[in-house]
Order: structure tokens, then sequence, then C-alpha cells
């Protein structure tokens, strides 16, 4: 749904304005009691043996007990203090607060590349930054380097290999300083598809290695996981998260004129190349950021901004929130399905068994009533 035009000269009714901010207002606070209810869920509920230690109080006492300013005044927790606080807040709520960045990373990416690119099927696996992020992880691991710099480099190397990726695509596809969108697309699929070859390789190594940590560690990397988010990468995490969506949200007005046309867009007072090397940018750190640290997730790039654009309309002004807020609840929830019903089986799994379907129907409604 879109809103309302104007004639010149006329001006939107007041009430009406009024009507759909104050709707807007309620759709984006139910997302977000949404989101915070999942993240509850995801840290709250666990194996039979641990629910009768974490019960909903001593999982809103323990998460109060660490907030700022107010910690101090929550009376202590019943029951084992060391205990319940070492599930629910070394464990639980940094996997959580993890899933919550990356799937709203993988969202905010798709919007990107979705407005980017023009295409409805874009994702953020189609410009080559996760298979190259991929790579470097992998690398990584065959070479015994995990422990490195506290831990942290195997997605340090992830990240900096999707990004070498994506300037690599940038430079394939730029001709005299201009991106043509076909060339960058083709160029992404090219690099991508070239870098994904590799991965095959470093699978038989890591097997034929006799290693089960190692081959463990890479098909977590290849089907998606939260096993490994810490606080640490939370960390990390969060300042990307915050200024990759501030980047695309500043873009919001001018990704909204793009979708009429390069032209109409130029005319209309757009920096058509610099709008294209920005959202690039962002939508490759956004992406190279959520694979490094929980590995390749499907779906979540391409189906949550298609759903948040039957809900928000074309508008990126709201489609850009509430599409992170979609994709933060859709992993959130697919943890809490993985951790306590599926026994740890890999996120991606989960993601691509129900956002396959689920695009589906949202293509065979697109096409009876398209956007």
């Amino acid at each position: 749904m879109s809103f309302p035009s104007a004639r010149d000269g006329e001006e939107y009714p007041t009430d009406l304005r009024g009507s759909r901010r104050f709707r807007w207002y309620w759709l984006g606070a139910g997302a977000c009691v949404l989101l915070g209810t999942s993240v509850l869920l995801d840290v709250g509920m666990g194996d039979p043996a641990a629910a009768r230690l974490i019960t909903p109080v001593v999982v809103l006492q323990t998460v109060a007990r660490h907030l700022p300013f107010v910690g101090a005044a929550v009376p202590r927790l019943h029951g084992s203090t060391a205990a319940a606080d070492a599930i629910v807040w070394q464990l639980r709520m940094p996997r959580a607060l993890g899933g919550a960045l990356v799937g709203a990373l993988l969202a905010m990416a798709g919007v990107a590349f979705q407005s980017l690119l023009r295409n409805p099927l874009a994702d953020p696996y189609m410009v080559g930054v996760s298979s190259g992020s991929a790579v470097g992880s992998m690398v990584v691991i065959l070479l015994g380097g995990t422990g490195l710099f506290a831990g942290l480099a195997q997605p340090v190397a992830a990240f900096a290999a999707g990004i070498a990726a994506m300037m690599l695509v940038y430079r394939f596809a730029s001709v005299g300083g201009r991106i043509a969108v076909h060339s960058f697309l083709l160029a992404g699929v090219v690099v991508g598809t070239f870098l994904w070859s590799f991965v095959p390789l470093m699978v038989t190594l890591a097997q034929r290695a006799g290693d089960s940590g190692r081959g463990a560690d890479v098909m977590s990397q290849l089907f998606g996981s939260l096993q490994f988010v810490d606080w640490r990468v939370v960390a990390i995490l969060a300042p990307i998260g915050i200024l990759g969506g501030l980047a695309l949200y500043a873009s919001a007005r001018e990704l909204n004129l793009l979708a009429v046309g390069e032209e109409a867009a130029l005319h209309l007072g757009v920096n058509v190349e610099r709008l294209k090397r920005r959202i690039a940018v962002a939508g490759a750190v956004c992406t190279a950021a959520a694979v490094s640290a929980a590995g390749i997730i499907a779906f979540v790039g391409l189906v949550v901004p298609h759903i948040c654009r039957k809900i928000s309309g074309p508008d990126h002004r709201r489609l850009i929130p509430l599409s992170a807020v979609g994709g933060a609840t859709m992993l959130v929830l697919a943890d809490w399905l993985s951790r306590v019903f599926l026994h740890e089986l890999q996120i991606g799994v989960i993601t691509s068994f129900v956002g396959a379907p689920l695009f589906c129907v949202l293509l065979k409604r697109g096409e009876r009533s398209p956007l």
C-alpha cells in the first residue's frame, strides 16, 4: 500500500495524515513488542532440566540486574543465582541478541539490493559477499587459527573476505565511474560462483583431516548457526548494524525516487552513482557482518523484505525499519525452534524450510495482485 498523492496546489487532509501516522505508530510498536517477546521466549525456554531453574521471573530479574542504573535496585534472585546468571545472561541472551542483529542485517541488506538492482529476486547472497565471507572463514578453520585474536580471527577474516569480494564485484561492474545494474548483478553472480567453487574443496580437506571439531565448524558456517555467538560478537555486530541501518535509512527518500528509474531520479536531484555506491557498500557491510557471525543463513534477506513490503508498501522510510524488526524476529524464533525442539539443527536449514514455501506463496499471490 502506498500513500495517496495530492494534486498540484492541494494538501493532504489533516485527518487522513494523522490517521495513517497513528496506524504506523501502532504497527511499529506491535512489531517491537513481537520482537521483544521472541527474545524473552528464546532466552527463557530451554530443556526440561533447566526449566525448573530458569522461570520467567528469574529471566526478567537476571536481565534487569544487568541493566545500567536499575540493576542495583533489583532484588537478588532466589535459588542458584550463579547458575541462572550463567545460563540466561552468559549463554542465551548474547545468542538471542546476536540472532536478532544478524536477522536485521540480512533483512536490511535484502531491501538494499532489491532496491538497488530493482529486482524482487535479489538477496544479499547474489553479489558474492556471502561466498567471500565463507571462504575467509573456512581458511581460518582449516589452518587451525580460530583461537587467534582472542577467538575473533574467524569472524574478522570472514568480514574482510566478504568486503574484498564486494570490492572485486564493484571493480568488474564499474565502467568509467558508472555502475550498470545488470553488470553489477552479473559480476556478483560470477564472482560469487567462482569463490563458492572453493567451498567443496575446503569441505573435502576438512573431512580428510579427520578433525571432527573442524568439520562441525565448517558445517556451521555452511548452514548457519548461532552456537558460537557471545557478547564479543554482539559488541562487534551492534555498531555495524546501527551504522548500516542509519546509512540505508538516510538514503530512503533517494531509494524511493530511484524506484521510478535512474533518469527520473537524476532529474529530481539524486546523485544516482553516489547513491549506488552508498547502497552497495552498506549492503555489503551488513551481509559480511551477518555471515561472519552466523554463517550462511538463507531466505531471510529474500523473504522478509517481501513480507514487509506487503505490509508497509514500497516507502523505504517504513520498509527499512520494519524489515529490520521482521528479520530479527524471524531469526530469533528460528533459533528458539532449533535450540528447544530440533536438537541444535543449523538455523539456516530452518529458515530454508520456512522461507522457501512462504516465498512461493508470496510469488503466487503477487502474480494475481502485483505490487
